[in-house]
């Protein structure tokens, strides 16, 4: 690839390329749905989510092509002195093109997204199966600070 990665605020138009980022490995897979189209269930989460000003989907653009994806969400708290928050969610680069520095980069675009809204802290959960990405995350400098825990309500 060496057409120049832009990123950017994601469209409707992107949405079938970022849930295909979403279901391209094996957590992935178990959990999306692809085989059909878009199902509305993807475009009314699409369209809540560009409703709400604390949301930022994102994606990274090379050749016209949708080639990672990630929600950022602006949380308000009273901790920290009422410092915001900025939540990095569903970060995904295409398989072929990870290696060559554009999630670092994507990265370095999202905090910077933070920092513009007045974020003090940025943070993120990744699938403990995911060592990888534990290992990505580490090199740009987050650290397992928290022990985050879910509850499945679907």
């Amino acid at each position: 690839m060496t057409a120049p990665v832009i990123f950017r605020p994601a469209r409707r138009a992107d949405l079938e390329a970022i849930v295909g980022l979403i279901a391209d490995d094996g957590i992935g897979r178990g959990r999306e749905s692809v085989d059909h189209g878009v199902e509305p269930a993807y475009l009314s989460a699409f369209d809540a989510i560009e409703r709400d000003p604390n949301q930022l989907m994102a994606v990274a653009e090379a050749d016209e092509q949708v080639i990672g994806y990630m929600q950022i969400t602006f949380i308000p708290g009273l901790s920290r002195k009422g410092a915001w928050r900025g939540q990095l969610e569903s970060v995904r680069i295409a398989a072929h093109l990870r290696g060559r520095g554009i999630g670092a980069r994507f990265f370095g675009w999202a905090i910077e997204q933070c920092r513009a809204r007045g974020c003090g802290l940025v943070q993120l959960t990744t699938d403990r199966q995911r060592g990888d990405a534990l290992r990505f995350y580490e090199r740009l400098g987050f650290s397992a600070s928290h022990h985050g825990m879910k509850l499945q309500l679907i």
